[in-house]
C-alpha cells in the first residue's frame, strides 16, 4: 500500500491485527496515518504521539472493546508490561482498537481464569515508522523474527505462561488455520503483525504460542 506524504507532516504506517474464525479468510490491514499533536481527540501510541487513521479503518462498534479490564498483559524479557483489554470477533475478524493495551478475544477460546480448560487468545497491533505499540516489542525487524525465544516467561492476567515457539502466517491463511484456533488447555497464542524491514506492508502475522507454566 503506497502512500503520499502531505508537506509538513511524518506519515506511518501502522499495521493492525485482523484475525478470523476458522474458515474465515482475514489477515492484516494496513493503516496509514499521522502523528498530529493539534487534534487532542486522536488515538496515541505508547509513548503519547497521535495517530490518525484512515477512514474505514475503525473498530467495529459490536466488538465491545475495552482497553483495559482484565488485568496486565507482562512480557518482562523485553520490558513489556500494559493493559490488558478484551474485545470479540465481529464477523470473522479482530480488530484492536488502540495502540496501547493488548487484547484479550472473549469469544474465542477461554479467559485466563480458565487457562487450564483452553486456549487464551490475546491480539495486539504492531506500528512501523517511529511509532510503538505492544506488537512492536514481540517483533524482531533486523531477523525477521520473533523477539521471544522458546522458555521466555509471559503473564496474562497473572497466569504464567512459557513461550514454546512462534512462527509466520500469510494473511490469507490465518483464518483457515487450524493449528492456531484449536481450543487446546493450557495454551496461549499470541496474534500481531510483522514488521517490514524497509517500510513495506508485510504479508505475515506474527504467531507466537506458548504453554501454561506449572511453577
Amino acid at each position: 500500500m503506497n502512500h503520499t506524504s502531505r508537506p509538513g507532516r511524518r506519515w506511518i504506517t501502522i499495521l493492525g491485527v485482523l484475525a478470523a474464525v476458522v474458515l474465515i479468510v482475514a489477515g492484516i490491514m494496513g493503516y496509514t496515518g499521522s502523528f498530529d499533536r493539534t487534534d487532542p481527540g486522536a488515538a496515541t501510541d505508547m509513548n503519547g504521539r497521535p495517530v490518525h487513521l484512515d477512514t474505514g479503518a475503525t473498530p467495529d462498534p459490536q466488538a465491545s472493546a475495552t482497553p483495559d479490564g482484565t488485568g496486565r498483559f507482562q512480557v518482562p524479557a523485553v520490558g513489556l508490561n500494559v493493559p490488558l483489554g478484551s474485545l470479540n470477533a465481529v464477523g470473522g475478524t479482530i480488530t484492536p482498537p488502540g495502540f496501547t493495551s493488548a487484547y484479550l478475544v472473549r469469544n474465542r477460546g477461554v479467559t485466563p481464569a480458565r487457562a487450564s480448560r483452553g486456549t487464551v487468545f490475546v491480539v495486539t497491533h504492531s506500528i512501523h515508522g517511529g511509532g510503538t505499540a505492544p506488537g512492536n516489542y514481540l517483533v524482531d525487524v533486523t531477523h525477521q523474527r520473533s523477539r521471544l525465544a522458546p522458555g521466555v516467561r509471559i503473564l496474562v492476567d497473572n497466569v504464567a505462561y512459557t513461550v514454546t515457539g512462534s512462527r509466520q502466517i500469510t494473511k490469507t491463511r490465518l483464518g483457515s488455520d487450524p493449528a492456531i484456533w484449536t481450543n487446546t488447555p493450557g495454551r496461549l497464542v499470541i496474534i500481531t503483525c510483522m514488521l517490514g524491514q524497509h517500510g513495506q506492508l508485510s504479508p505475515n502475522n506474527l504467531i507466537i504460542q506458548a504453554t501454561q507454566a506449572t511453577t
